[in-house]
């Protein structure tokens, strides 16, 4: 973990530093990325059922190893235990309430020139979802992903986990039952991005790909984008926690190790203004750490990546938290809707002392799929309109055309194209 000093000489190169550091896929995964990709083209089922085997140490022998059945999703969610169960309807419930309301509103009207205008929003007919199942199995990532897909209208939801020697979380599958997921293959890695892109003979394409995966999973999105289209490429989990000295420092701590745990590459960076509290929350880490069963990669990732910032005043705070554009940015501050006002790159805010960053990836409502590595400055989270496109429409009236479209003449054989200002004129 590095400590940094906002009024130290060396602050503004160290801190560059930091912005700068990509925590990404090198050149290697992009090229064996690129392999897979290529081999699942032109293989296929065959493909698959070889990296499958390689991979996940998973035969691919009979349907049943292919994909999971319906029921199955039905059987393991009346299995669940009554308080997870309820715990899995409650996320449902809240993130599809919360995601109805990013449906998008079509436009039909007609100008002063008389041009009838518009647009109209539609679902995409397929949409795939990958759900992670190789360090940890995530049910909340499927909800996530395939609620805003059907809030959209998708008719077509296909989710592709891996399953390691053969084992299926059943939290992921009874998630899968509550959010309606169509289809369900044992599929994972950058072979599942490339079926569910291309397809295969068991397989159909899908048009969206959704979904967080590893360093292979994030690179095979990048690759395929354009066949299909993809919600992000995301990196390693990021948090950014801004605090003052009235918090209790295993709170901190705890926040900034939520995120740790999830990968050696994520990363946790806290910005105080009190020195004394900065050296609390490193020693509360520490002891956090001694009890957490993802010690292992929370450790690496604070090691590797944590940084503790101090500044003068917290109103530093603010252009460092611009400069960063985290995932994930908490104001454990006195007055956060103040701080917030001047936050402009983030993925997702969490304001004041009680509202944890760990409560947006389960219960609150808004998605926690979230822009990574400074992407928060031009992208945001997924939401119900990246499952949907927007077709716009136009209507002349013989009145109208003599309004604007000698204009359009005009510009056309300006641009040297009289075939369009033709297309025109004929109507005039």
């Amino acid at each position: 973990m590095r400590r940094l000093v906002s009024h130290d000489p060396g602050f503004a190169a160290a801190f560059a530093a930091v912005v700068a550091d990509r925590r990404e896929s090198d050149a290697d995964v992009t090229q064996v990325v690129a392999a897979i990709i290529a081999d699942v083209r032109a293989r296929g089922d065959a493909a698959l059922a070889e990296l499958t085997e390689r991979f996940d140490r998973h035969k691919l022998a009979d349907e049943a190893a292919w994909r999971i059945a319906p029921e199955a999703c039905r059987e393991a969610y009346d299995a669940l235990e009554p308080g997870l169960r309820d715990a899995l309807n409650l996320a449902a419930a809240r993130i599809r309430a919360y995601h109805l309301d990013q449906l998008p509103a079509g436009r039909d009207h007609t100008d002063t020139a008389g041009v009838r205008l518009g647009a109209r929003w539609l679902p995409v007919d397929a949409a795939g979802i990958y759900v992670p199942g190789g360090r940890a199995a995530y049910p909340s990532s499927l909800l996530m992903n395939a609620i805003p897909a059907k809030v959209a209208g998708v008719a077509r939801l296909v989710a592709v986990t891996p399953t390691p020697g053969g084992t299926v979380n059943p939290l992921v599958l009874a998630a899968a039952y509550i959010a309606g997921v169509d289809e369900i293959w044992r599929l994972g890695g950058a072979q599942a991005i490339a079926a569910l892109a291309y397809g295969t003979a068991r397989i159909a394409p899908v048009d969206v790909i959704t979904g967080p995966g590893n360093a292979y999973v994030a690179e095979a999105k990048r690759q395929v984008f354009g066949v299909v289209g993809i919600d992000m490429v995301a990196g390693p989990s990021e948090i950014l926690v801004i605090a003052d000295a009235d918090n209790d420092p295993h709170w901190i701590a705890a926040d900034l190790l939520s995120q740790a745990e999830h990968d050696p590459a994520a990363q946790a960076i806290l910005i105080t203004d009190d020195a004394a509290f900065a050296d609390a929350v490193a020693a509360a880490v520490e002891l956090e750490l001694a009890s957490l069963a993802t010690e292992p990669a929370a450790r690496a990732s604070w090691d590797a990546h944590g940084i503790i910032i101090t500044v003068a005043h917290l109103d530093e705070a603010p252009a460092l938290a611009n400069a960063l554009a985290a995932e994930h940015v908490e104001l454990a501050v006195a007055d956060p809707d103040a701080v917030f006002a001047q936050i402009r790159h983030a993925g997702s805010v969490f304001l004041g002392r009680h509202s944890p960053e760990a409560i947006g990836d389960y219960v609150a409502g808004p998605n926690h799929v979230l822009p990574t590595g400074r992407r928060a400055r031009f992208a945001s989270g997924l939401s119900v309109p990246d499952f949907m496109k927007r077709t716009s429409f136009i209507a002349m009236s013989p009145k109208a055309l003599a309004a604007i479209g000698p204009a359009a003449v005009a510009l056309a054989k300006a641009e040297g194209l009289p075939a369009h200002a033709r297309s025109v004129a004929v109507r005039l």
